[in-house]
């Protein structure tokens, strides 16, 4: 294994050890995929919600959070799907529900497409899902990659981060309202060079073109669960991929933002459970 992959087993297995205390071995796998920028940390209010249904698996992705950096291979979407894919075969592990938040999302559904996993359920909170339209889709991933190649960019990043003021801004800038913990645990984080530099290679390598393309061939349900307010993620993304993707269901949270299942997890908890409901009777594949 990686040393890559060895970093992120380590973290979840730690996530795992924790969620599932009241989870039977029998029950099913449940897979909590983060975004970009973000950790496990962002699960913390639905993983106990979840565990007592679920042997619940979180990870953190290539370097983002406690997994360390990663090669250049695993920072694009296709890269990411396959690294996460070598750590479940590494775990013996076939996931029947996938929770995949923002980019987590885009990954989930890539890995489904390439055909890594099938689970019988699966569920984008505030999916990045689509490429970004107008202007900003075109300056964006230029930008991006510039940065991504600069050095001493993530120590700058890194810097801001110990601002609090400025971490709140950022969160604030997603539409979400997070409480002091929550804003902490995103500042520590966001502290870290080399979770930075981690977060600026992903968006460096990100396409999600051929994903759209892709879509009308998804077989797992989807279900999209959108925040009203996200203003990370336009809402209406979700309605097209609602139109491409043929079993998928739209779910709208109204006056949550981007981060809805760290401002309200009972809420976000209520509508998994509910897309999960067919895979609750299946026994957990080892």
């Amino acid at each position: 294994m990686s040393a890559t992959a060895t970093a992120t087993a380590h973290a979840t297995a730690h996530a795992t050890a924790s969620a599932t205390a009241t989870a039977s071995d029998t029950a099913p796998y449940a897979l909590l995929l983060h975004g970009t920028g973000a950790a496990t940390h962002s699960w913390r209010g639905l993983v106990p919600l979840l565990a007592p249904h679920f042997q619940v698996i979180a990870l953190d992705l290539p370097s983002h959070g406690f997994t360390g950096p990663a090669p250049a291979w695993q920072m694009s979407l296709p890269g990411m799907a396959r690294a996460v894919s070598d750590l479940l075969a590494a775990l013996k592990v076939q996931p029947q529900l996938v929770v995949g938040h923002s980019a987590g999302a885009a990954i989930a559904a890539r890995m489904c497409l390439d055909g890594y996993i099938a689970p019988a359920a699966l569920v984008s909170l505030n999916g990045a899902l689509l490429p970004l339209g107008g202007l900003p889709g075109l300056l964006f991933p230029p930008v991006a990659k510039l940065m991504a190649a600069v050095p001493f960019v993530p120590a700058l990043f890194a810097r801001r981060a110990a601002d609090a003021a400025a971490v709140q801004r950022l969160i604030e800038g997603t539409g979400s309202r997070l409480d002091a913990s929550g804003a902490e645990l995103y500042g520590r984080l966001l502290r870290s060079p080399g979770h930075a530099a981690g977060a600026l290679a992903m968006m460096a390598n990100w396409d999600l073109q051929p994903l759209e393309r892709d879509f009308p061939r998804l077989q797992a349900p989807l279900t999209l669960v959108v925040g009203s307010g996200d203003l990370a993620v336009p809402p209406a993304h979700a309605h097209r991929v609602r139109a491409l993707v043929p079993h998928s269901r739209l779910v709208t949270l109204p006056a949550l933002g981007h981060l809805a299942h760290e401002e309200q997890p009972e809420r976000v908890a209520a509508e998994v459970l509910t897309a999960a409901l067919p895979v609750q009777a299946q026994p957990g594949t080892p």
